[in-house]
């Protein structure tokens, strides 16, 4: 099995309820498998959150985010890979 990510964007973020200095996120990724020869797409929406602090644009905070949600589907991908089953 081969996930690959081929697409990842924000798809929304807010200030986080309670906590001041924290932002929470949806981040929308893409990723595609090759199944007996069929290309299949997958679409996640992975929640994140990140530390901002006042030098943080909000760029900053949007690639913050998604490097997390990034990082996320990254260790998905090496645990599906490693699983017997793979």
């Amino acid at each position: 099995m081969t996930l690959e990510l081929i697409d990842i964007a924000l798809a929304e973020k807010e200030a986080h309820p309670r906590l001041q200095d924290r932002v929470t996120g949806k981040v929308r990724a893409v990723l595609t498998e090759n199944i007996d020869g069929r290309e299949v797409r997958h679409e996640l929406v992975v929640p994140v959150w990140t530390d901002v602090t006042q030098a943080m644009s909000e760029q900053d905070i949007d690639l913050a985010l998604m490097v997390k949600a990034a990082d996320i589907v990254g260790r998905l991908k090496q645990r599906l890979s490693s699983s017997p089953s793979a």
